[in-house]
């Protein structure tokens, strides 16, 4: 669906501008776990995108059988794949030692058995998306429907995908918010004090705190603590803090149907028409117009 909503914006016609291959470890068709025989396009190779899908058998028997998988995605990922698992797809990745030092989530049935096999993975049970050097990491089904529209924002734009939300997650009911995706690159670093910081700021982005008083409650100068944030993520914190706040806004307006002047609020801020200014700055788009964009019927 997204590529042919790229190819008509870019005059493309109904030609497609992704190839999308279904692959197996030594190319050839397998059986699923309920027996039934799928046809595969190839066998592993190199590609802009790797998606794992959640399986349903023992790893350690899959591990063994397939060790070429572990040595494709350290290959890939080496040379710039973004790599995404859903569930216990997942495991894969922290296999290959992807996922070392790094957030990830997994289904919630396997967190325990995740965590005991892969100590070195940073584990956060309370998200259902992370990201983290182009490894994403989706919880479940629904989940990882939010991680694809990511990506396709990523590679074909807001507008591609926001029409893509709209024809086939618009109904989705969701006992969770979809979370800020992009803000795991910004995590690499070895400053462990901006790192608790950046944790911190996930945690209350929506409550009214200075600058001045976070640096002192760790043992900082604001200007020591100014440097050292940008310095580690590249951001400046106010500005890390509004896109913090807006990538969650963007969530709320999308799946929800509470007032603009509610999610500003929900979000940190009183001023609704402050809101829908920085808003705009950050997305192009008045919040009523980004809205509208997912309420439109399907095309």
């Amino acid at each position: 669906m997204a590529g042919i909503r790229y190819a008509r914006q870019q005059g493309l016609g109904d030609q497609p501008p992704f190839e999308i291959h279904l692959v197996s470890p030594d190319g050839l068709p397998v059986n699923s776990f309920s027996n039934v025989r799928v046809p595969v396009d190839g066998g592993l190779d190199a590609c802009d995108v790797i998606i794992l899908p959640a399986f349903w058998d023992d790893f350690d028997a899959l591990s063994r059988r397939y060790p070429q998988v572990l040595d494709w995605l350290k290959h890939q990922h080496a040379n710039g794949t973004a790599i995404c698992g859903e569930a216990s797809g997942v495991f894969w990745m922290a296999e290959a030692g992807l996922l070392d030092g790094k957030e990830a989530t997994t289904y919630w049935r396997f967190f325990r058995e995740f965590a005991e096999r892969f100590p070195k993975v940073l584990l956060n049970q309370d998200k259902h998306l992370s990201d983290a050097d182009n490894l994403y990491c989706a919880g479940g089904v629904t989940s990882a429907c939010d991680l694809y529209i990511y990506l396709i924002e990523r590679y074909c734009g807001a507008g591609v995908a926001q029409g893509v939300a709209r024809d086939i997650l618009y109904e989705v009911q969701r006992s969770y918010t979809p979370g800020r995706i992009g803000f795991g690159g910004q995590k690499l670093h070895q400053d462990v004090t901006v790192l608790q910081i950046q944790h911190w700021l996930e945690e209350h982005y929506a409550d009214k705190f200075r600058f001045e008083d976070v640096a002192r409650e760790h043992g900082m100068s604001i200007r020591n603590f100014m440097r050292r944030f940008q310095g580690a993520t590249g951001d400046k914190p106010l500005h890390y803090l509004q896109r913090l706040r807006i990538e969650t806004a963007k969530s709320l307006l999308s799946s929800t149907r509470k007032s603009i002047k509610t999610v500003s609020y929900e979000i940190g801020y009183d001023d609704a028409s402050f809101f829908a200014r920085l808003f705009r700055q950050h997305t192009g788009l008045s919040p009523n117009h980004y809205r509208r964009q997912f309420q439109q019927q399907p095309q």
